[in-house]
């Protein structure tokens, strides 16, 4: 059985820090949503609203040197390790002055400076990279971790088990954190796994791994913390499962038909991460607005970045391409 996370707390002054991290994520895909349905973003958009607490619970945790890949659904990700607002944005806008320059947009985001080995459009695709990492990392006596973003679906594909199986056997500085938001793109985990604890896939491969409920950023972050210290320490690779919510479609415009109606209203009524943190902290009505505005103008001004950046040439095209 997969070990359950035990908390450690946080001060109110870090819990209000991640609060700001996980605020800033819900506002900036409220607004690139908003962008997108306007016309104004090209390309698909997938947001992770519902799954902040994921993202920043466990970026939070991570060390400078760390690295990580992330999946489709990155801009979380990709905030919460500390991509600014503007270069995020810009890059979603298809500009120079992106964190990609232009070329990735939402589902190819890098910051290599920040760690961000790249979001992936493959499913499951950074799996094998991020064990390749680890290996280098091994190789040369770094005390650094690689950590792999990934949801449940992509436990079904091969090159999960194929990582995961490598990593063990080589017991390389490597933590896989599986989102595990219960849908497969529109497929309910009941349709597509033949278990119900995710966590068994990878104690097959004998590794060590944590469960977590990821609506707790705070539970999220003390499970983080466990997973990269018994990976740094060179104990072996561990698997982090994260069971989170999706409060959205799967991409920007989806019809949720296989969704009852009532079961998600009521998801997002009582599994909302925002409102678990702000309840913890006891924010007055005041204090959130306040942060709510400041956030929301962050977002704003990102925008107005972004339309006036610069247009990549069209012999850019041409650049950085090897086959």
């Amino acid at each position: 059985m997969a070990r359950v996370a035990k908390r450690e707390e946080l001060s109110q002054e870090q819990l209000t820090e991640f609060l700001h991290d996980m605020l800033l994520i819900r506002r900036f895909e409220e607004k690139v949503e908003e962008r997108f349905r306007a016309g104004e973003l090209p390309g698909f958009l997938h947001v992770a609203i519902g799954q902040e607490a994921v993202c920043v619970g466990v970026c939070r945790a991570m060390e400078e040197d760390d690295v990580f890949a992330s999946t489709h659904r990155a801009h979380g990700h990709t905030l919460a390790r500390g991509t600014t607002p503007n270069a995020l944005m810009a890059e979603l806008y298809g500009k120079v002055e992106g964190c990609s320059h232009g070329y990735g947009g939402s589902m190819h985001l890098y910051d290599v400076a920040r760690g961000n080995l790249g979001a992936n459009a493959v499913v499951g695709g950074g799996l094998p990279a991020i064990t390749g990492a680890a290996l280098a990392f091994q190789f040369r006596n770094e005390p650094r971790v690689a950590l792999a973003f990934f949801g449940d679906g992509a436990t079904n594909i091969g090159t999960f088990h194929e990582s995961l199986n490598l990593a063990q056997l080589w017991r390389v500085p490597a933590v896989f954190v599986c989102e595990n938001n219960h849908w497969a793109e529109s497929t309910p985990g009941s349709q597509h796994l033949p278990i119900e604890d995710l966590a068994q896939r990878a104690e097959a491969f004998g590794m060590h791994s944590i469960t977590v409920y990821g609506q707790d950023v705070e539970e999220v972050w003390s499970a983080a913390r466990e997973a990269l210290a018994h990976a740094r320490s060179g104990a072996g690779p561990v698997f982090l499962l994260a069971n989170t919510y999706r409060l959205t479609g799967h991409y920007v415009g989806d019809p949720q038909v296989y969704r009852d109606k009532e079961e998600f209203r009521e998801t997002r009524e009582t599994q909302d991460p925002l409102d678990k943190l702000r309840d913890r902290l006891e924010l007055s009505d005041e204090e959130w607005e306040r942060l709510d505005a400041e956030i929301t103008k962050v977002v704003e001004d990102s925008v107005e970045f972004a339309k006036a950046g610069t247009d990549p040439k069209p012999e850019d095209a041409l650049k950085n391409v090897y086959a």
